[in-house]
């Protein structure tokens, strides 16, 4: 039986884990913030809406794929980009291409990053192959100028923040929405994981500040881990109506 990712791929570890899994989420919530095509995702109403559930979709329909057969996973992809081809009709306009390139630039950075401040540093081939994951996803979804390795893509990440990265109103807005839902505290705590593993020109958009709140909280997080506390503190992270997807962030 194939699968879209051979099962001793690390990508599985990363995305198996609710912890990276969360972190992964907090980056992608920075980083659609800033990113100049976010008005695609305030089109359709569900984004201001439900910032959580519609960010946790995506986190979690990414992992579907990366833990599927091949033609399971090829199906899933398609329906992807066939769900994006409606919007595009509906709004009479494309999503240009950058956008989607921007997207599996997202879930590449933050693999890397959220298990690297979660666990510990990676491998060039551990992360040559996190890149050819997402590398394979975009060359399904018939996305053209993508970079060919991981070391290519380090250069190209960075164009791409200082391209297609900007403070907005919308930026404004869904942080407004961040914190509605979240509640100060969760929120304060969203912003500090972000400002570990976002890249700079992000921060610097977001003001984030610094780290000088979490790092104890991160230490202690690390050695709950070796008492078997970790999920009780994770699914304490967020409100009560989404502590079913977090659950479900746990791969078997």
């Amino acid at each position: 039986m194939q699968y879209f990712v051979a099962k001793d791929s690390i990508i599985r570890k990363i995305w198996g884990s609710p912890d990276t899994t969360l972190f992964i989420f907090a980056g992608a919530a920075a980083e659609f913030a800033v990113n100049k095509a976010v008005d695609w995702l305030y089109f359709t109403g569900r984004l201001p809406a439900d910032p959580l559930g519609r960010l946790f979709s995506t986190v979690v329909y990414s992992q579907k794929i990366i833990f599927s057969e091949l033609a399971d996973a090829h199906r899933a992809i398609d329906q992807v980009t066939f769900i994006h081809k409606g919007v595009e009709q509906n709004r009479g306009a494309h999503i240009p291409d950058w956008a989607y390139r921007d997207v599996l630039f997202m879930l590449i950075g933050y693999s890397v990053s959220s298990f690297e401040v979660l666990y510990r540093k990676l491998s060039d081939a551990e992360k040559d192959e996190i890149f050819d994951v997402f590398y394979r996803m975009g060359l399904r979804m018939g996305l053209k100028e993508l970079p060919q390795n991981y070391g290519e893509w380090v250069p190209a990440h960075q164009d791409h923040l200082q391209q297609d990265t900007i403070r907005s109103e919308f930026t404004i807005d869904l942080y407004k929405q961040y914190r509605k839902h979240l509640g100060y505290i969760r929120y304060q705590l969203l912003k500090q994981v972000q400002v570990l593993i976002v890249p700079q020109k992000v921060s610097q958009l977001l003001s984030l500040g610094d780290t000088r709140y979490l790092m104890p909280a991160l230490w202690l997080y690390k050695l709950s881990r070796k008492f078997g506390l970790a999920e009780a503190i994770i699914t304490a992270t967020l409100p009560k109506k989404y502590k079913s997807q977090i659950k479900g962030l746990q791969a078997e």
